[in-house]
């Protein structure tokens, strides 16, 4: 998994037919083990282009997309924001959720 700025979002919402960008803050705990389970998503999906980004850099993105907490998934389906994830529950069902 990447790091991602603002840009390179941006041209995943045009080039891929499904991708995802995750938020998060370094001294969030609950964003460590969000991470892991990221990390561990984009080991099986290699072909799906993930990013992620430290929310703090990206404040005009969390207005726009109006971002309530982190951690945060947001997942685009055709170059459209289809869903953001704030409850990761677990690896499964991220999967499920991604499609």
């Amino acid at each position: 998994m990447q790091q991602w700025t603002r840009e390179q979002w941006e041209v995943s919402l045009e080039a891929s037919a499904v991708s995802i960008f995750y938020l998060y803050t370094p001294m969030c705990g609950t964003c460590a083990v969000a991470s892991k389970m990221v990390e561990v998503i984009a080991a099986m999906k290699p072909g799906l282009p993930i990013g992620k980004a430290d929310l703090n850099y990206l404040q005009d993105l969390a207005v726009e997309y109006a971002i309530e907490s982190v951690p945060c998934l947001l997942i685009q389906k055709d170059g459209e924001l289809v869903e953001k994830i704030y409850a990761f529950h677990s690896v499964p069902h991220l999967l499920e959720r991604i499609g």
